[in-house]
């Protein structure tokens, strides 16, 4: 018997596995004072239901894998232990100056992130190690004494300890250490050069602040939990997922406690590959959809995509962890009509308490659960297996009073379109994850999971192409699930920065092999042979002066040195391209960090039996009936998932309920039952019933809410691209660049976040090259221009253009305005204080076809490059623009072919009446007069 616990914000998930019947699902409330109270509770629960004492149940179980939500609240709710940090002098206030960006533009008083570490608990102190670990100002020990000393009057309970370039030379933070431990036995002392050894200041200092900042409560619960275990006679070893989807000990979880920020949403995702890895799909998208939110995460091989950064709660960590895309939308997500008179959804929840408002708590608000019960997809005298039921009548009244009636529609038509804005959400969020990757999500399955996923996971499947979708038995605790599939996983990372035609092998593999030494002997010590261990290297990697970095498998470490290194490259540029579109084989590779990680499986879990009992086929015709809305109002039978035999197909329209979720078919699904319970749905027909046609189209406020999520995650993902593979840090840290869409009669229709000054301008940018060009453009032309006078506005600001044309005709201009370092002029960077007039401030560029028919003018890219300080630096910058807007052309193709094009420009139309809506409703109690203002 083993046992998965995943402990949430409302429930505690468990999961019994290798008992009579495969797999045992159950769920209790969660104790947020003390979790493992919650956690007990439900163990409590596994033992009567199979009539065994709790100490006779622990001694029976063979192994538990916990994940705990208790690192993440920690963070959210700012409930963490006091931390000193401990740094370099000078660089204490590197935590609160973060990475210098105001991470909302259009806010005058957005207020900064509150720092973890008040600032009188952050001592910088005298000590200074070089980029190559020579030491240029030995460690101030004596001073390090006295600030100690001062922390400890002040209550501190952790420390974080962060040096530059400590992961060239620990020797300064491991002295500092010492004299920590003398001063405080006890405390909790985070050191980064263990954390995160890898170069970038910011990301380092903030991961070992966080860990600190955590790592104490996490201590506690952990050891509250092994405390009770112990109670009960059970001394094992309980396994803690980690965030990259690998378990680990207790004592290394509490000791790098940050790497378990997302391990419930891992969980998930480790679970979704398990289920689709045992039906033979190894490409799969995992959709989580529960109350508040839904996590995205990517499959690819049988393996989740693991990214090296996120933020979380406004703070950066920077250690390998599952790549999950969370959005607002769930089931508890507000419906509301803004200003303009446009539907939203999210990302707004009602929340447990009072949560949706048939709910009867109190609830106002209508969200996706009232419309899902008012169109009866939804039973309300079962919710929650029986635990819960559900007023429709309140649903209608929210549904009416704050949706119906404002946008004029009927109560179904308002259900329909909530249920309809919010999938197009989630198949946008679907979208941008993939595409960042370079992958087309159209050519992976979906696994549909979690309480509310079942409703909507046919509809987001077919906005995004999907041709099937896997709802697994275990679907709503799939998270404590996914736990037990986990393997023991050590990830180890290195900053090495070289380039890679300069390479030194034998330095590089010396690295790498006492980083797999210390992952090999790790997994020793939790009992693993060297048989089933299994260690992979790769590395971090970018085009010289980019900041971002691409992680690529290291080739056989065996290969001679020239063709690994040939190999490398290779791999590198083809990696690349699929992420951006483009490559640069001219320009220098660049390693930074090396990676090692050393793994090894847990036992396979034995689910045989967990398709449910059913021994006798039904006739689907007998079956219950109830009318549901899908697209008009039809009686469909309404089928217990436990009655469906292994191998019977069922035909939608249909219904099918388990204990704590509902799938909905519609008429073109057909779904299969697996022999481990799993729902194999087939979809046909992937003509998404979003595009509708007909002028209507325009006015209808659901598809211009669908539409302009559509064209905004075509500009985000233009944003993206510019990030992360322009080459001067005032685009890639600054972010001194706007990208947008126009029509054909240049008027803006999306944007990315972008400078407010630059995207004002950008309609008369692209009116300037309609204006200097006429007939004269082409499908595949691409234009740039800076001059002020046609719709620039420094010089530095150079905008590239890319017409979209369908079938001859000129439909919309894809174009990123980016500031670039330098274009010439009498001082570098364009800013000259003496210029007295124009031709001071560097190359002047008038409207300008830089691609003739999709065919680079390489003469005047030339000529351009000639003209600036940093030719290959210019060059990689225009590079991420041309990538940028190309992206965007094959985007916005897609969803002309989904609409067509004179649905698609009607639409557009219905979008802008309903923003200058939005303004004059916004200034309509403004007073009439004229009024100035100084800044």
């Amino acid at each position: 018997m083993r046992i998965g616990i995943d402990v949430g914000g409302t429930f505690t998930d468990l999961v019994v596995t290798g008992v009579e019947g495969g797999i045992a699902q159950f769920k209790t409330h969660s104790t947020p004072m003390d979790p493992s109270i919650g956690v007990f509770r439900g163990l409590a629960e596994i033992s009567e239901t199979y009539g065994v004492t709790l100490d006779q149940l622990l001694l029976d179980v063979e192994l538990i894998v916990h994940g705990t939500t208790v690192a993440t609240n920690t963070l959210v709710e700012r409930k963490g232990a006091k931390v000193a940090l401990i740094t370099t002098s000078g660089f204490r206030d590197l935590l609160e100056m973060r990475e210098g960006l105001k991470e909302d533009r259009y806010n005058l008083r957005m207020a900064s992130v509150e720092p973890l570490i008040p600032r009188y608990l952050r001592m910088g102190i005298s000590e200074r190690v070089k980029y190559d670990g020579s030491v240029h100002i030995p460690l101030d020990v004596e001073s390090l004494r006295k600030t100690l000393l001062e922390l400890k009057g002040e209550g501190v309970e952790s420390l974080a300890v962060c040096f530059l370039f400590s992961f060239m030379n620990p020797d300064h933070e491991l002295k500092a250490e010492a004299e920590i431990r003398k001063v405080f036995p006890d405390a909790f002392v985070s050191l980064s050069h263990e954390v995160l050894p890898q170069i970038k200041e910011f990301d380092r200092i903030s991961t070992t602040a966080l860990n600190a900042y955590v790592g104490p409560e996490l201590g506690k619960y952990l050891g509250n939990l092994q405390q009770r275990m112990g109670d009960h006679g059970d001394q094992r070893k309980i396994l803690i997922i980690q965030s990259n989807g690998g378990s680990a000990p207790i004592e290394d979880s509490i000791k790098f406690a940050v790497r378990s920020i997302l391990s419930g949403p891992a969980g998930g995702a480790k679970g979704a590959a398990k289920v689709a890895s045992s039906l033979g799909e190894e490409n799969v998208i995992a959709l989580d959809m529960g109350g508040t939110s839904t996590d995205i995460s990517i499959i690819e091989g049988g393996r989740p995509h693991v990214a090296n950064e996120k933020f979380e709660a406004g703070w950066k960590i920077s250690v390998p962890m599952i790549d999950i895309h969370t959005l607002g939308a769930g089931g508890g997500s507000i419906a509301r009509v803004d200003i303009g008179g446009v539907l939203r959804v999210g990302p707004d929840s009602a929340g447990a308490e009072p949560g949706p408002a048939c709910y009867g708590l109190g609830g106002e608000d209508p969200t996706v659960t009232d419309a899902a019960l008012l169109l009866g997809l939804l039973d309300g005298t079962s919710f929650l297996g029986g635990k819960a039921s559900l007023d429709k009548n309140l649903s209608e009244q929210a549904i009416k009073s704050k949706v119906a009636d404002p946008l004029g529609l009927s109560i179904t038509d308002a259900a329909e379109g909530i249920l309809r804005v919010v999938s197009n959400s989630i198949a946008e969020g679907i979208r941008l994850a993939s595409v960042r990757k370079g992958l087309d999500p159209r050519e992976f399955s979906m696994v549909a999971f979690g309480g509310a996923a079942g409703i909507l996971a046919n509809q987001v499947a077919r906005e995004v192409g999907i041709h099937k979708v896997l709802v697994p038995q275990a679907g709503p605790v799939l998270s404590a699930f996914g736990m037990l599939t986990s393997e023991l996983r050590y990830d180890f990372s290195q900053s090495y920065p070289s380039g890679l035609n300069v390479l030194d092998l034998e330095e590089m593999t010396s690295r790498l092999r006492i980083m797999e030494k210390q992952g090999k002997d790790q997994l020793r010590e939790n009992g693993v042979t060297d048989e089933e261990i299994n260690v992979e290297f790769s590395a971090d990697m970018r085009y010289l002066d980019q900041i971002y970095e691409v992680t690529v498998p290291i080739p056989g470490l065996d290969l001679d040195g020239a063709r690994l290194k040939e190999e490398w490259a290779d791999n590198f540029h083809q990696r690349f391209e699929e992420l951006y579109s483009y490559r640069q084989s001219d320009q220098e590779i660049r390693l930074v960090t090396l990676r090692v990680t050393a793994s090894a499986p847990l036992p396979e879990i034995d689910d045989s039996g967990s398709a449910g009992n059913s021994v006798v086929d039904f006739d689907q015709d007998d079956a219950v009936m109830r009318q549901v809305y899908i697209g008009s109002w039809e009686s469909v039978p309404v089928l217990k998932s436990d009655g469906i035999l292994i191998g019977q197909k069922v035909r939608g329209p249909a219904i099918i309920e388990s204990k704590f979720t509902t799938v909905v078919l519609n008429q073109f699904n057909e779904v299969t039952k697996n022999s481990d319970g799993t729902l194999i749905i087939g979809l046909e027909n992937l003509v998404s019933d979003g595009s509708k046609g007909g002028v209507a189209a325009g006015s209808d406020p659901v598809t211009l809410s669908v539409v302009e999520n559509r064209l905004e995650s075509i500009a985000i993902e233009m944003m993206d691209v510019m990030l992360r593979t322009s080459m001067s840090q005032i685009l890639n840290s600054s972010r001194d660049f706007s990208t947008a869409i126009l029509d054909s009669k240049c008027r803006l229709i999306a944007q990315g976040e972008g400078i407010p000054v630059h995207v004002s301008a950008l309609p008369i940018a692209g009116e300037a090259i309609l204006n200097t060009f006429g007939d004269d453009i082409h499908p595949g032309d691409m234009f740039a221009l800076n001059d002020p006078y046609n719709g620039g506005s420094h010089l530095p600001d150079i905008t590239v253009i890319k017409p979209v044309f369908k079938n001859g005709e000129l439909l919309f201009l894809t174009i990123n305005r980016a500031h670039h370092s330098d274009v010439g002029g009498a001082t570098h960077g364009g800013y000259n204080p003496s210029a007295t007039e124009i031709f001071h401030e560097g190359l002047r560029i008038p409207p300008l076809r830089i691609h003739d028919k999709g065919r680079p003018r390489d003469d005047l890219l030339a000529m351009l490059s000639a003209n600036v300080r940093l030719p290959e630096n210019f060059l990689g910058d225009l590079n991420a623009q041309i990538g940028s807007v190309s992206i965007a052309e094959r985007r916005i193709l897609e969803l002309v072919d989904h609409y067509d094009a004179g649905t698609l420009l009607a639409i557009i139309d219905g979008i802008l009446s309903a923003t200058e809506r939005q303004v004059r409703e916004f200034i309509s109690d403004w007073p009439d007069g004229v009024f100035k203002g100084e800044s």
